[in-house]
């Protein structure tokens, strides 16, 4: 049994949390209709149980499909570290990128309201339909989470999930005070400024990893 408060069970789920934050938070369709319903105030427990658990499903499948993959083949999994870190890299150099842009997350509120099951249907539409969640969730994650120890996948999952959850959470239950913010381009340069900042992080502790092999 893995102990939640050793070291390394804190670094795997610090590691899943940093990545998930990094990957989720942006400027796209799924999170603008997270933040409609939100600001409607119309089905926004349904929407954002359905976005975090669906992540939370991809996330898991990812890094345990992958490690079953791996898990026999240590030359592909140094591979595999090295295409993660070289993607972070120019995830991060994206996110500076940004930063020096001005952008806005605006939802739209005209229209009108949706049912229960429209809202889902349009919340799997935007998660499910979108192909850049595989490999993000299931490629990137997923390969990220089998380099963890078997013992601290579970952390990693979860450290990853609980991004999704605070996220979708803060969107949905926060946006009318968070809606404001994220219609000011500053704050998104900032935000992407720290995204690049962790995302840079990331890369080179998985570059090192397939550098030295552990």
């Amino acid at each position: 049994m893995v102990n939640l408060f050793s070291s390394g069970a804190a670094a795997a789920l610090g590691q899943g949390l940093a990545l998930g934050l990094g990957l989720i938070v942006a400027i796209g369709a799924q999170n603008a209709f997270v933040l409609r319903q939100g600001l409607r105030r119309e089905h926004v427990g349904s929407v954002v149980l359905f976005c975090l658990l669906a992540d939370a499903l991809l996330i898991a499948a990812g890094v345990l499909g992958m490690a079953q993959a791996l898990g026999e083949r240590p030359l592909l999994a140094r591979l595999m570290a090295g295409a993660g870190g070289l993607f972070l890299a120019a995830y991060a150099w994206q996110a500076l990128q940004r930063a020096r842009q001005s952008s806005a997350l605006r939802a739209e509120q005209q229209g009108d309201g949706l049912s229960r099951r429209a809202a889902l249907a349009q919340a799997a539409a935007f998660t499910l339909l979108n192909p850049h969640v595989y490999l993000d969730t299931v490629l990137l994650v997923g390969g990220i989470g089998a380099q963890q120890p078997p013992g601290l996948r579970g952390c990693f999952i979860a450290g990853a999930a609980l991004a999704s959850t605070l996220w979708f959470g803060a969107l949905g239950y926060g946006a009318r005070w968070l809606s404001p913010l994220f219609a000011r381009p500053r704050a998104w340069q900032l935000l992407d400024g720290l995204i690049a900042a962790t995302m840079a992080l990331l890369a080179a502790l998985l570059l090192r990893q397939a550098w030295l092999g552990r």
